[in-house]
């Protein structure tokens, strides 16, 4: 096996590349900027420059790899294609070199609550509605996925314990990049997470997970980690709820 990581020098992207080389899997990182990406990733992971949005530059940085790890997504800003790009248009192109490259495994960093139109995140440029498009491509493409929903994402550790569910199920919530990570890795070598959604948050009274990855359906929410549909949806602020709390994939 051998890994490439779109936006990994993103805040949960490098994270993702750093537990790959924790656990001694050769990994690629596509980044834009080489000496960036020098300082910040570990000296194992082979750093190769290209961009999202630059078909040809994706088939090139896959060459030898097997699996491919997208923790990508539009920076905040005034631009209001920056979602469109990013988030569809460049995980679109992703899906397209993973499928001429015969790539055996596609994970996808996405976000809790993107079925949810009217989610306050949509204001930035319908962020949400792009992921949700990006994942609709992907699993539309033939190509064994690992759709990962985190809910607000934290900087700092944590002791708290995984909440798995299916699509649709937890609408609020949030977690450490770090756990994030872990999932994503973890997807890789189980494939009861192959052509799965995974919906993750962290909470200190969950029951522990026998694993990372498992099939949500064979697994019940506790029902005090829903939130019921006919409510507002998710809180996005602070990392307490769902959501992009900061982009992934930051340039």
């Amino acid at each position: 096996m051998k890994a490439l990581v779109a936006g990994a020098t993103g805040k949960t992207g490098y994270r993702i590349v750093k537990e790959l080389v924790a656990q001694g899997i050769p990994v690629k990182a596509l980044v834009r900027d080489a000496a960036k990406a020098k300082t910040l990733l570990p000296p194992e992971a082979e750093v190769v420059v290209g961009d999202v949005l630059d078909p040809k530059s994706l088939d090139a940085a896959l060459v030898d790899c097997t699996v491919l790890l997208s923790a990508t997504g539009a920076a905040p800003s005034f631009d209001p294609t920056g979602p469109y790009k990013v988030d569809y248009e460049g995980t679109k192109n992703l899906v397209d070199a993973a499928q001429r490259r015969g790539i055996e495994q596609f994970v996808m960093v996405s976000s809790l609550c993107v079925s949810k139109l009217f989610h306050p995140l949509n204001l930035f440029w319908l962020i949400l509605v792009w992921k949700k498009q990006a994942e609709d491509y992907l699993r539309q493409s033939g190509l064994t996925y690992t759709i990962v929903r985190p809910g607000g994402l934290k900087e700092e550790d944590s002791e708290d314990k995984l909440v798995m569910a299916e699509a649709d199920s937890l609408f609020e919530g949030s977690l450490p990049r770090a756990l994030v990570a872990k999932v994503c890795v973890a997807a890789l070598s189980d494939t009861a997470a192959h052509n799965q959604i995974l919906e993750i948050v962290a909470r200190p009274d969950a029951q522990p997970q026998r694993s990372l990855t498992y099939s949500p359906k064979s697994t019940p929410v506790n029902p005090r980690h829903r939130r019921r549909r006919g409510r507002s949806g998710c809180r996005g602020s602070r990392g307490r709820g769902c959501g992009v709390r900061s982009s992934e994939g930051l340039p």
